[in-house]
């Protein structure tokens, strides 16, 4: 039987051109390009993780279960599906209702973190999750509402110049690693420094501070060195050798066995030993069965999403959209490049998967929801014409 359409004038009829308006309107404001190029990596990471995944299901299976070879890469696109739904959601977000979003999930995932030494279920030696039915990595979703958090803090200034934005994200700050030592996840407290510096050195810090800052850092590394066993062993193993040494040598073999075109998809043998061969080390897996042009490819297609952001915030003259933005593109632009130079034997082994592509539950959908959080607070009416964002205006933060 035929459908019929609504009635010129009928509130279905008026629902319909309200919903493609909004369609148009959310396509005319958001950056199409890093869309693109995100939708980009998330295709990329369907295919690498299809070729890391039987890696990873030999190794799991044991005598009385045996994985399919394609069961983390079936597990993989069922996250994608459901982060590309968040993603999309949020890009669809007005720039205050992002906001909102990122404040209220940032506190919220803050609180859950001070929740996951009490009540948190430990996998090798870390609490990391708090699992209620479902398991829920914090440290992962935070990473959606730090960047705006922390923006949202350091933006009051240009309401009250008296504030002293800079102490208040400070001590966050301090109380966030210390949130974050106790599972512990020293890989994760670089991630969260890292993004605070920026946005700190963006919202026009005294060189003073700064220095005083890159103090306390340092004091706090030489802290973690002595007192967090694992931290420092893998430090050792890194610079003098030893079974985690191990592992990222073996991945640099397999990432440079595929030579400049790639022994061809499931063609790869080194992959079989790898210890994550679907999450820490899918880039050497992409190395060895695609070829290190692949892997140009990779990084050229990161370095092509921050280019965008940056350059989307050139003539933005909101202090807040600034700092966000650039924000989620140091989170975003510093997991990716630890995970390959993890891969190159240039950095110590951190456990951090390789955002849009290495398989992940709660790291999947909350990076998914990171980018759909970052097209919202970046869209613009290509129609309005705007002065340009100058630092120079900020002056000296309090």
């Amino acid at each position: 039987m035929a459908t019929l359409a609504p009635l010129p004038g009928t509130a279905a009829s008026r629902y319909n051109r309200n919903r493609r308006g909004r369609l148009a309107v959310w396509w005319q404001e958001i950056d199409r390009g890093t869309l693109i190029l995100v939708l980009i990596l998330m295709a990329i990471g369907a295919v690498a993780v299809a070729a890391g995944s039987p890696a990873s299901a030999r190794r799991l299976s044991t005598a009385h279960e045996r994985l399919p070879e394609l069961y983390f890469f079936y597990l993989h696109m069922r996250w994608q599906v459901l982060g590309l739904g968040a993603m999309f959601w949020a890009s669809s977000l007005t720039k205050d209702s992002a906001r909102r979003f990122g404040i209220l999930i940032g506190a919220g995932m803050l609180a859950a973190l001070v929740l996951v030494p009490v009540i948190g279920s430990e996998v090798n030696g870390a609490k990391r999750w708090l699992r209620f039915g479902v398991s829920l990595q914090p440290s992962e979703f935070l990473k959606c509402g730090y960047p705006i958090l922390l923006a949202w803090i350091l933006s009051w200034r240009a309401r009250d110049p008296q504030i002293p934005v800079v102490a208040i994200c400070f001590v966050l700050m301090a109380f966030l690693c210390a949130l974050l030592m106790l599972q512990p996840d020293f890989g994760s407290t670089m991630l969260f420094s890292g993004a605070f510096l920026v946005l700190i050195l963006l919202s026009g810090i005294d060189v003073k501070r700064l220095a005083m800052f890159f103090g306390i850092g340092i004091l706090g590394l030489v802290l973690m060195y002595f007192t967090y066993d694992n931290g420092r062993n893998r430090i050792d193993n890194f610079l003098f050798g030893g079974t985690a040494f191990d592992q990222v040598d073996l991945a640099q073999r397999t990432l440079l066995n595929g030579g400049w075109t790639g022994l061809g998809f499931w063609m790869g043998t080194r992959k079989m030993a790898l210890p994550e061969a679907h999450t820490d080390y899918i880039f050497s897996v992409i190395g060895e069965e695609f070829g290190l042009i692949a892997c140009m490819i990779i990084v050229v297609v990161y370095l092509a999403i921050l280019f965008r952001v940056i350059m989307r915030l050139v003539d933005e003259e909101d202090l807040f959209t600034v700092l966000a933005a650039s924000g989620f593109a140091a989170q975003f632009g510093g997991q990716a490049f630890i995970n390959i130079l993890v891969n190159l034997q240039l950095f110590p082994s951190k456990g951090m998967t390789l955002p849009l592509i290495s398989y992940g539950g709660s790291s999947t959908v909350a990076m998914c929801l990171c980018m759909g959080l970052l097209l919202a607070i970046t869209r613009r009416n290509p129609f309005i014409q705007r002065e340009k964002f100058s630092l120079r205006a900020i002056g000296d933060t309090q």
